[in-house]
């Protein structure tokens, strides 16, 4: 079969009967297992322009599959960016198949594939798989219309759905591998690493969840016929996002173990998200995680010969340093244009003694920390990501739009209702009618300090770029921060098990530290959600490099240090930036829902003019009531309305934070992250005396 294109469209023409054109592709199969991944490809372009019929597409992902080979020398010799499989599969009771491949494993197994769910299917009756979106190790992921949300008209119905590959239906581990990805990638929430939904099953068809993300991965940029490498000042946000995503990750306690340009996604606004965390495996085991030991996604064998550490191979415990030689040589594709050993395994090309061409448009340090970032050692590699965005000189970074500064919180109060959850709502008046100004309290800063570096009579300069990937490393946290010098002061939130000395700790190895100033404060965990969805908001509006007191918006409870009782009223003071906007108020009650404020059925106006401040509930209208604890109000400031009609006054927390987050992209990539602005207040309830 001289071309796997021209073999789809004969068939799609009519000219090729259906068991004539299974008959091709076994025998491509069959000569060279090299054309099953050029097929995927083929497969992936014709499912966005003329797709094959839902039943005729799984049919050919499954003869692809069938012939998967097994063991590392198989894996080491193909070409391509696909995740190899070398996990054995099931005796074959096929002897017609061809030697060294492998057929259905069972009869079983053959039901299950019949049952294989395509383009035109729907799983669970609610979700209509549209569009094929790839092929991986693992799955295929497709675009899918949730039909929940088109019923309660989203704007954004759309999900994408990761469906298990059929070889691995034949695994008794493989609805536990979908689980462990689907729970890894809850855990690592972070702005670069796509969001995953939950995991579910539709007979025998398994399937994750996700994000839809409208863009292209990094692949298709690298694998473009005219591309020779891209200029170092447009590469480095790339490089930045793929390393905070790896950095999150490692600090968490995972490695990737598959990082590729496959599994880097470019968004249309821009923004980088790194995907597909279905085989990353635990370094670090956490006590809380009991159950981490049952299953070890390893034995499924995933991996990626051009990209996998030369470790990988020899089936050693992962270590963060495999995903810095993944990245290193994505990096290296990135800049170049080509692969640092010409798609060679390191395996190889370490037995050959291969060594990267020096790029030309890299400084001495950049390149010195991209070679030993390549390196087919452990020991002399890179020992972390941050410290590779670090000498790949990601201070760069400060002058682009996307530098801000992480995040910080302020705690200050916010809500209850009476009853389970009944707010009093006042006729509040976002007009011109409410004017006081927002008297504000300020967290006495803790101070610490962190020796210069040793043996060293100019220490090396402390810069945010060097800082910026520890704070975003740190779990469920909101932190902003300011570099006078060689001190560094930080300001914001962090969940209370991370705690204060966890930061410290994790920024005591930047360079050029030399004087820790941090005032932050806790977050209960089940508000890390809420951190989660808004922080990056308030990164752009509360950067501690400007802090332009008029231009920052505000929400603030002036009940003593955030303290209220069953009975007191609520106050809350809020301040507007110094632009036109749209205002909203929303109380996130500890049963897992939320109430809004403003605008609500009661009050539907929310516009207010630049720098406009207004006092909330001064007549007594917000009662405090149950539940009680910790809870979270969040302001939130943008440059148009959020949604066409009012929600409801109080929906699930979940529904609500999902909706939001596909808006404030949206808004973000039209009018500038600057123009969409987030603050949060916390205040701790009781009950009162009887």
């Amino acid at each position: 079969m001289t071309s796997l294109a021209q073999l789809i469209q004969t068939f799609q023409s009519g000219a090729l009967s259906h068991d004539a054109f299974f008959a091709e592709i076994d025998r491509a199969l069959a000569a060279d297992y090299a054309n099953g991944v050029r097929l995927r490809d083929v497969l992936d372009e014709t499912q966005t322009k003329k797709p094959l019929p839902g039943e005729v597409y799984a049919e050919v992902v499954r003869h692809i599959e069938r012939f998967a080979p097994l063991g590392d020398a198989a894996v080491a010799d193909r070409a391509g960016d696909e995740t190899r499989v070398v996990a054995p599969l099931p005796p074959n009771p096929h002897p017609a198949a061809p030697a060294g491949f492998a057929g259905n494993a069972s009869s079983a197994d053959a039901a299950g594939a019949d049952a294989a769910k395509g383009i035109g299917d729907t799983l669970n009756g609610r979700f209509v798989l549209e569009e094929c979106l790839g092929i991986g190790g693992m799955g295929t992921v497709y675009k899918a219309l949730d039909l929940r949300k088109l019923e309660a008209s989203d704007r954004m119905p759309y999900i994408a759905i990761k469906v298990l590959n059929v070889q691995f239906r034949g695994q008794p581990t493989s609805l536990i591998a979908l689980q462990r990805e689907a729970r890894k990638a809850q855990t690592l929430a972070h702005r670069n690493i796509v969001t995953v939904y939950d995991f579910d099953r539709d007979g025998p068809t398994v399937y994750l969840t996700m994000e839809y993300l409208s863009g292209k991965p990094l692949s298709k940029t690298l694998r473009a016929p005219d591309f020779k490498g891209m200029p170092y000042e447009k590469a480095l946000p790339i490089i930045n996002g793929m390393g905070r995503a790896l950095a999150y990750a490692h600090e968490r306690g995972f490695v990737h173990c598959d990082f590729k340009p496959a599994n880097v996604f470019i968004t249309d606004s821009g923004d980088v998200k790194v995907i597909d965390f279905g085989i990353a495996r635990v370094f670090q085991r956490p006590e809380e995680d009991s159950d981490v030991t049952v299953f070890d996604p390893a034995t499924l064998g995933g991996i990626t010969p051009a990209y996998a550490s030369p470790e990988m191979f020899e089936h050693r415990e992962p270590d963060p340093r495999d995903d810095v030689y993944a990245l290193a040589c994505v990096t290296y594709e990135l800049l170049a244009g080509r692969h640092p050993f010409g798609r060679m395994s390191a395996a190889q090309a370490k037995s050959e003694h291969r060594q990267p061409e020096r790029l030309p448009n890299l400084g001495r340090r950049q390149w010195r920390t991209l070679a030993e970032a390549l390196s087919f050692d452990r020991a002399t590699r890179t020992p972390s990501v941050a410290r590779f965005i670090e000498g790949m000189g990601a201070e760069v970074r400060a002058a682009a739009p996307k530098a801000a500064a992480p995040v910080k919180m302020r705690p200050k109060g916010l809500l209850a209702g009476g009853g389970i959850v009944v707010v009093a709502l006042a006729a509040l008046g976002f007009g011109y009618r409410l004017l006081l100004g927002a008297g504000g309290q300020h967290e006495a800063a803790q101070t610490g300090s962190v020796a210069a570096a040793p043996g060293s009579a100019e220490p090396p300069a402390l810069t945010l770029a060097a800082v910026a990937p520890v704070l975003d490393g740190i779990p469920c946290s909101a932190l902003s921060a300011a570099v006078a010098g060689h001190a560094l002061n930080v300001r914001g939130f962090v969940e209370a098990r991370v705690g204060q000395a966890q930061v410290r700790d994790a920024l005591n190895g930047v360079p050029g530290l030399a004087a820790l100033n941090l005032d932050v404060q806790p977050v209960g965990a089940h508000n890390c959600d809420i951190v989660k969805a808004f922080a990056p908001y308030w990164s752009a509006s509360h950067s501690l490099a400007d802090p332009a007191p008029a231009h920052i918006p505000a929400i603030r409870t002036r009940a003593s240090n955030g303290q209220l009782t069953e009975g007191d009223p609520l106050v809350v003071d809020v301040t507007t930036p110094g632009f036109d906007s749209y205002v909203y108020v929303d109380y996130y009650v500890l049963d897992g829902s939320v109430v809004h404020l403003v605008p609500s059925s009661r009050e539907k106006d929310n516009q207010a003019p630049p720098n406009y401040s207004a006092t909330i509930g001064s007549a007594g209208d917000w009662v405090i009531g149950k539940p009680f604890g910790t809870e979270m109000i969040v302001l939130l400031i943008t440059p148009a309305p959020l949604f066409d009609a009012l929600r409801p006054d109080a929906e699930p927390r979940a529904d609500y934070l999902a909706a939001v987050d596909q808006r404030l992209k949206q808004f973000a990539a039209k009018y500038g992250a600057q123009r969409v602005a987030a603050d949060f207040t916390q205040i701790t309830t009781h009950a009162g005396k009887h």
